[in-house]
């Protein structure tokens, strides 16, 4: 009995302690800001052993092919591709260029509406395919990038707005189609005339292409290889000159797909870039989950960090904007992100292929940012 009772009295402070509610030896606290609370342990253990930075590789176009590999691994199940056989269903002269609503085959899963814009005069021209963003906003994708047709008022009124917020007013396709450019956009799946599912709707999303074997980041990235593949061997474009192009999401896309396709031969990457773990900091926007399922690859962390994969772009050419301002995207976690890409290409002699700027902006691609976007662009296509 005496030894109960001195067994109970040793427990009595350890017990007043926990239910207290402070912390104690038994668990630790758990989520804070959406985060476990040893997350820094887990980022710590992030080394990307298949960064060419890692010291791991000798060759650099081994090591491209191997870390594409992964990527590509990462993103999961590939849907099984058909013919693209695009039929225009209906055509718009706007002056120095034709606008086409086309249907076409973006996978053998999905039969998908698309803007392409064709210059007039004799090609070919070069082109740039255009990704939209994300911005929480799901009722227009494509028409994001380029003015939608007359027929709908809906994605007119909401396209104008959008584009007034966040884009100087201007349609960056149009903008482009009137400089000489083959422009091409489509909707991403849960954008436009392939929504349904909204914000909310994301993780679900997600959750029921993870059960089916796929990754919602990774279906978006397959299209994006199909959709340059499409774009590329279009009769009016020049097939060595084809540019990606987008903001926010579309940016992540944009450099993302310079790296998976050897279509895609530069990139303009607007307001979409840092480091994993910059981003992954309480508070931070990428820490909120829904809309980051569409930039998260299954395990891709373990192996790489973003400007790793960026670097498999490396040595074409590159263009990535940033706002001082942005809150999506601290300046610091930019900033190393940037030199990571810098170490990239003057590893390879390529350093004046790649541009990076901030801008004292926050998250917004304006006329400024656009018109230096489009001498750079006609610098590298238009030599």
């Amino acid at each position: 009995m005496k030894k109960l009772l001195l067994f109970m009295w040793i427990l009595l402070p350890w017990f007043a302690h926990s239910q207290n509610g402070e912390d104690s030896t038994y668990q630790t606290n758990v989520i804070h800001d959406n985060l476990p609370s040893f997350y820094n342990i887990i980022q710590e253990r992030l080394k990307y052993p298949f960064s060419w930075l890692s010291g791991n590789f000798n060759d650099f176009n081994s090591w491209r092919t191997t870390a594409r590999s992964k990527v590509m691994e990462c993103l999961l199940s590939r849907p099984p591709s058909i013919p693209y056989h695009p039929v225009v269903i209906a055509e718009q002269d706007r002056g120095s260029y034709v606008a086409r609503k086309i249907v076409l085959n973006i996978t053998a899963d999905s039969r998908v509406l698309g803007y392409l814009l064709v210059p007039k005069g004799k090609g070919p021209f070069p082109a740039v395919l255009l990704l939209h963003d994300h911005g929480a906003k799901f009722d227009i994708g494509k028409e994001k990038m380029v003015e939608p047709f007359a027929d709908s008022l809906r994605h007119m009124q909401s396209a104008r707005e959008w584009v007034d917020k966040n884009y100087g007013g201007r349609f960056v396709g149009d903008e482009l189609a009137k400089r000489g450019y083959v422009c091409f956009a489509t909707d991403a799946l849960n954008w436009s005339d392939r929504g349904g599912g909204g914000y909310e709707g994301q993780q679900a999303i997600a959750s029921n292409l993870s059960n089916m074997g796929m990754s919602y980041a990774g279906l978006i990235a397959w299209e994006d290889i199909n959709a340059a593949d499409f774009l590329s061997t279009r009769p009016q474009v020049d097939s060595t000159k084809v540019i990606a192009l987008g903001f926010s999401m579309g940016s992540f896309r944009a450099w993302q797909l310079a790296a998976l396709s050897d279509r895609i031969t530069g990139s303009v990457s607007i307001c979409w870039f840092a480091t994993r773990t910059g981003l992954l900091v309480p508070g931070g926007n990428l820490t909120r989950g829904q809309s980051s399922f569409t930039t998260t690859h299954p395990g891709l962390a373990n192996y790489l960090d973003y400007a790793d994969v960026a670097g498999i772009a490396c040595p074409k050419p590159m263009l990535f904007f940033n706002g001082e301002q942005d809150k999506l995207f601290p300046a610091a976690s930019v900033k190393e992100g940037y030199a990571k890409l810098h170490t990239i290409w003057d590893s390879q002699k390529a350093g004046d292929k790649l541009v990076t700027k901030f801008w004292n902006t926050g998250h917004i691609f304006n006329r400024e940012m656009q018109d230096e976007v489009f001498q750079w662009l006609d610098t590298v296509c238009k030599k």
